[in-house]
């Protein structure tokens, strides 16, 4: 199987000059988990995530709309051409811990794979060229481990409540909404 038979065509991209509030938007209704980000020409110069946004929002103490996607995209891009194999989308995507990878031909942006891309279509074809239920999960088991043990620490254990401590209140309560189809 090749890359062009399970990627998504004409993905939704931005550019270094947009807003993160710009982005959020575009990830929320588009039910999203990153955007490239495209020069002039539609070539990716980097990646930004939900996580891109959350992150900046905490760390820059500016409303999104008042920054932008350059500050705050990652500029190590990992891609992938539309003619190559889905097992080296897979191998790339364990090798550099991505989820996901832009596809592009004659250096623009064509296309997006996923690892959902990926598991949807091994699951509905079966076994492709080396690609099968196993394969998905060691590639899932991959991406989703911690970079480092020093990263990943253990939550101390609860205190005891005693019977006097009031009931934690959310602070708020968020509508409820369906989502789109994931990308």
């Amino acid at each position: 199987m090749i890359i062009e038979q399970c990627m998504t065509k004409s993905p939704r991209s931005c550019t270094q000059a947009d807003t993160l509030s710009t982005v959020a938007r575009l990830l929320w209704e588009h039910d999203l988990g990153a955007l490239p980000v495209v020069d002039q020409a539609g070539a990716v110069v980097g990646m930004i995530t939900d996580r891109d946004l959350c992150m900046a929002a905490y760390t820059s103490g500016l409303p999104l709309h008042a920054t932008h996607v350059g500050r705050h995209m990652s500029r190590t891009v990992f891609s992938i051409g539309a003619k190559a194999e889905a097992t080296k989308a897979v191998e790339l995507m364990k090798n550099r811990k991505v989820r996901r990878l832009p596809v592009v031909e004659n250096g623009r942006l064509v296309g997006m794979v996923t690892i959902s891309d990926i598991a949807r279509t091994a699951g509905r074809n079966g076994k492709l060229r080396g690609l099968g239920g196993d394969e998905v999960t060691e590639l899932l088991a991959s991406v989703t481990a911690p970079r480092s043990a020093a990263v990943v620490t253990p939550a101390p254990a609860p205190a005891l409540a005693s019977a006097k401590s009031p009931k934690a209140k959310p602070l708020f309560r968020p509508k409820t909404r369906a989502l789109a189809k994931k990308r």
